[in-house]
């Protein structure tokens, strides 16, 4: 595979899958001594890594969850953050400006934080009260991320009563690092042809569902926005009826990202749309990939994973093609803002 390294994308995968355990152990301690909330309070990319676990959360438990901006609350505060919050802060550096000022505000009310981090020798790495660290660069941080998150909100359904089937559910996605290996492989020739679609358009509409949606926002905003340049417009499919259709024509691209998750009807509505307005329609379904022993139930839950497995091969050769790295950028950490 083009710029690839198999055995460090285990590695990494395979370290976030091996947090569970702890995670659990964490998580279980934090409603013993009476936890009646939880925060996914991550910064840019990271805090939309964590949409996927808190969609889970607030449609399958009672368990109350709170998505919000760090930089926000350093600000404004928030009445359910209290003492007996659990606050998750994703930080694949374990620096970011607008999360290690909200550490301290959250230290300050006395909330149980938990740090996703990618190095422990950082602010948010020392920091937390029980920090999760798994070592991940930008190409790999994505899996990663949303494995942790899940295995928190699973965790907090499991000792909750909510959730019947954890240990099955739990033995699957300890599989999964080599299955999405394998996804990768098997998507390597097309995904050079994806990629010159979104290198042939200085514009893309990409949308998405359910909890593949995060995935689409990531993409577009951290992706081809920031690491490429690239002009988009992300959309939830549910609301581009309700504006962003109008701004399709023959020539404007639609990329559509399709999971398994009982939100894939919201995508078909717009797949059925585009196709009738659009010479532009792309579309990346995780349903066309095999991932032997993953039941139903569980492909719906990874289905923001196997895109975001199958789109940094596609980011690989984007990079190439237009003879822009990943890590180039103008303002990103090089001035002051």
């Amino acid at each position: 595979m083009l710029n690839f390294d198999e055995q460090r994308f285990l590695r990494i995968q395979s370290g976030a899958v091996a947090l569970r355990q702890r995670l659990d152990e964490v998580i279980a301690s934090c409603l013993e001594k009476g936890a009646e909330n939880i925060f996914f309070l991550g910064t840019g990319g990271a805090a939309i890594l964590m949409q996927p676990a808190a969609q889970l959360l607030q449609r399958q438990s009672r368990f109350p969850v709170f998505i919000d901006l760090p930089a926000e609350l350093v600000v404004t505060g928030s009445v359910n953050l209290t003492a007996k919050s659990i606050v998750v802060i994703p930080s694949l550096s374990g620096t970011t400006k607008e999360s290690v000022a909200f550490l301290a505000k959250a230290k300050e009310v006395g909330a149980t934080v938990l740090t996703l981090v990618g190095h422990q020798e950082t602010p948010l790495g020392k920091g937390g009260d029980h920090a999760f660290v798994n070592f991940a660069e930008d190409d790999t941080s994505c899996e990663s991320f949303y494995l942790q998150s899940l295995f928190i909100a699973l965790s907090i359904m499991r000792h909750r009563g909510e959730i019947e089937n954890y240990d099955q559910v739990a033995r699957e996605l300890e599989a999964l690092p080599r299955l999405l290996l394998e996804v990768k492989r098997s998507y390597e020739e097309k995904a050079e042809d994806f990629a010159r679609i979104l290198a042939g358009s200085d514009y893309h509409i990409i949308t998405g569902a359910g909890n593949v949606w995060p995935e689409a926002f990531y993409y577009g905003m951290c992706i081809l926005e920031e690491m490429q340049w690239i002009r988009t417009r992300p959309v939830h499919a549910s609301d581009f009826f309700h504006g962003t259709l109008e701004l399709v024509d023959k020539d404007v691209s639609v990329v559509l990202f399709k999971g398994e998750d009982s939100l894939r009807p919201l995508a078909d509505r717009l797949d059925n749309f585009a196709r009738n307005y659009t010479d532009k329609l792309t579309v990346l379904d995780t349903a066309e990939f095999a991932l032997p022993g993953i039941s139903p139930e569980v492909r719906g839950l990874v289905s923001p994973i196997v895109l975001a497995t199958l789109l940094e091969r596609i980011s690989a050769h984007l990079e190439v093609m237009r003879n822009h790295p990943l890590t180039t950028r103008r303002y990103y950490k090089r001035v002051a803002y």
